[in-house]
């Protein structure tokens, strides 16, 4: 995939592209729940299923580079390059039956929802499209009016999804979710049997879009809570890639051509100022003090 900005560093950590970062100790409450609980060896089967995967890519290249040499001996020889581990999403698009619903949300033929195995957020899921065009860098895949539309369709599934995630996880906090939490507890009684009352908007508050410098090689949109409390948020770049115009908006797009988000390292959003993503205040550098205010501000945020 070619990069918006050669210049632009990435967003998360080598280890985290190589599937070889720690995994949060509460990774299991991380992502939308399908019902099915992760035991101890989940990650560990997980990450070897994905290597499996990288293996056989690796296999693949250096047998078409050997086919290469014998059809011409007069071509200089070059070692076949390791295969690049940015492409380990396409573990989940190739074969996504092979992982647990603890990973894997849901999928069909043209995509595949997951939950992050990195979160930085207590809800964090990933869109993957399963077409040719997902190789492509995004602001030139989503040049494609139909595949457009097709991605935000589907965001839009994945949104409601992930906002019925929220509201079951934190709704019986939420002052607008009081009514609703009071009918499914039998405390309240309701005309409508076949809808409970609307209560919070949860999905209007989500974090939806791809980085404008992408880490890993298929495209990817991520929709996750604003909340940025995990485990996995571990430096200044993590915060910034979802907290500025780094993150574009699927609807965004098609984007302008002069539009800066373009243009990321030129921009600098991930080395920007840290500012709380809801009350806006600056913490300049202090990632430290940020992550502090963001467990207070994470305890307001859901009683609202």
């Amino acid at each position: 995939m070619a990069s918006a900005d050669s210049d632009t560093e990435d967003a998360i950590t080598k280890e985290e592209i190589a599937g070889t970062a720690p995994t949060p100790a509460n990774a299991a409450d991380a992502g939308v729940s399908q019902g099915t609980k992760r035991n101890a060896y989940a990650d560990k089967w997980i990450l070897t299923k994905i290597s499996s995967y990288l293996m056989c890519k690796v296999s693949e290249l250096m047998s078409r580079k050997v086919k290469t040499a014998k059809e011409d001996p007069k071509r200089p020889h070059r070692p076949a390059k390791s295969f690049d581990r940015r492409d380990g999403l396409g573990a989940y698009t190739h074969d996504p039956a092979a992982f647990p619903a603890s990973r894997v949300i849901y999928y069909n033929d043209d995509f595949v929802a997951i939950n992050d195995m990195y979160p930085k957020s207590t809800v964090h899921t990933l869109l993957l499209p399963r077409s040719p065009r997902s190789r492509m860098h995004p602001f030139d895949a989503f040049e494609d009016p139909s595949f457009l539309a097709s991605v935000q369709a589907e965001t839009l599934k994945l949104k409601r999804l992930v906002a019925k995630e929220l509201q079951r996880r934190y709704g019986r906090f939420s002052a607008l979710d009081k009514e609703r939490e009071a009918v499914l507890n039998g405390e309240m009684e309701w005309e409508d049997k076949d809808e409970l009352p609307k209560g919070r908007d949860w999905e209007s508050e989500l974090l939806v879009g791809i980085h404008a410098h992408p880490s890993m090689n298929d495209l990817h949109v991520h929709v996750l809570a604003p909340d940025m409390v995990s485990e996995c948020m571990r430096h200044r770049k993590h915060y910034n890639s979802f907290n500025t115009p780094f993150l574009i908006d699927v609807a965004d797009f098609p984007l302008a051509k002069d539009d800066v988000r373009r243009h990321p390292g030129k921009a600098g959003y991930l080395n920007a100022d840290l500012k709380c993503w809801r009350c806006g205040k600056n913490f300049g550098a202090s990632f430290k003090q940020l992550k502090e205010h963001l467990a207070v501000e994470f305890e307001e945020w859901k009683r609202i």
